[in-house]
């Protein structure tokens, strides 16, 4: 009887120990849920007015650059000019192998002779016009073939700029690689890579300012000259080239410059800078919005910056409105759908 009470006591006190052990673990995974849920602080969307620019980085060109590059083949008899030489439209740069020109006026002025004959007989009617036709249509084939040769072997300058490459010297066999480059820059051109969300607002006579840090209190004036038609689907982007004049020559092709396009005012959302996250070895940047109770993920680009506001546009249109809850404080320690304790 005592061995069956010393049991009956065994067993009472294990059901007890499980009961309070039990207890303790389901307490124990009502602090871990109750962890699960990250502490933050939100702010509404709103929408604001802001006078909205654009500021893009390029490269700046020559308006127009040329390599001087004869359609003929042959030795170079003479470059008039070297690397830096200023030169005006119509100026003689290279003098090529006069061989097939000579060769080519010499069959031009008998075949202008035999013209001038046959022209005659056929005045008295001596000739058929069949003869008159073949006689006129080779006259008139060796008077296009002397032009071309002509101005491919006294070539000269197109337009008025300096020469900024020589790649031969006098004598050497010209193989079709540009013999020079001719480059404008009395009048340069950049082209510039903007959003695809700003195609409407830009237009083809537009005036944006260009700066460069070589000069930093200098404002150089430009045109948008043209607004290219299509967007690139890789980086959604639409190209615009810049028209700049350079009357005074300071800046130069190649220079890195700046460009602010005003765009007037819109409608945009901003949002405290420390809000959009960044993904780590990327340029990809993220905000986090509050979901009901759950975080949401949504990448964004990012617009314009006004001191510690910054202007955010959603990768994906829709994906952000007004009203919808910007989580400001504890972003950091999220992921998408994590479980959020909004505070004040």
């Amino acid at each position: 009887m005592n061995r069956i009470l010393k049991i009956a006591v065994i067993v009472l006190a294990a059901a007890t120990m499980a009961a309070c052990g039990g207890g303790k673990k389901d307490a124990k995974m009502a602090t871990v849920t109750k962890k699960e849920a990250e502490k933050v602080k939100v702010q509404e969307l709103k929408s604001q007015r802001i006078a909205k620019q654009l500021e893009l980085s390029s490269t700046l060109e020559g308006y127009e650059t040329m390599n001087i590059s004869p359609s003929i083949t042959g030795h170079i008899e003479h470059i008039y000019v070297e690397v830096g030489s200023r030169v005006s439209k119509g100026a003689m740069l290279v003098r090529m192998d006069q061989t097939q020109l000579n060769t080519t006026r010499i069959n031009l002025a008998s075949t202008k002779t035999e013209l001038d004959r046959v022209t005659a007989l056929k005045a008295s009617g001596s000739i058929s016009e069949q003869v008159y036709d073949q006689t006129k249509a080779g006259y008139d084939q060796l008077v296009e073939t002397e032009r071309f040769q002509s101005e491919n072997t006294f070539v000269k300058a197109q337009f008025s700029g300096v020469i900024s490459a020589k790649n031969y010297e006098d004598g050497e066999m010209y193989t079709g690689a540009p013999i020079l480059t001719l480059c404008q820059i009395s009048r340069l051109k950049a082209i510039i890579n903007i959003p695809e969300s700003y195609f409407p607002m830009v237009k083809q006579g537009m005036k944006v300012n260009v700066y460069s840090d070589i000069y930093p209190d200098k404002v150089f004036p430009a045109t948008i000259e043209i607004v290219y038609p299509t967007i690139d689907p890789a980086s959604h982007t639409f190209q615009a080239k810049l028209s700049i004049p350079n009357p005074g020559e300071k800046i130069r092709p190649g220079m890195y410059v700046r460009t602010t396009l005003a765009l007037g005012e819109i409608d945009a959302i901003v949002v405290p800078y420390q809000s959009v996250l960044k993904l780590t070895g990327s340029n990809e940047r993220y905000v986090f919005v509050a979901d009901g109770n759950s975080a949401r993920r949504v990448a964004v680009t990012l617009g314009q910056r006004f001191d510690d506001q910054i202007e955010i546009i959603p990768v994906t249109p829709g994906d952000l409105k007004e009203g919808d809850m910007l989580v400001v404080t504890g972003q950091a320690r999220l992921v998408d759908g994590s479980t959020l304790e909004i505070v004040e």
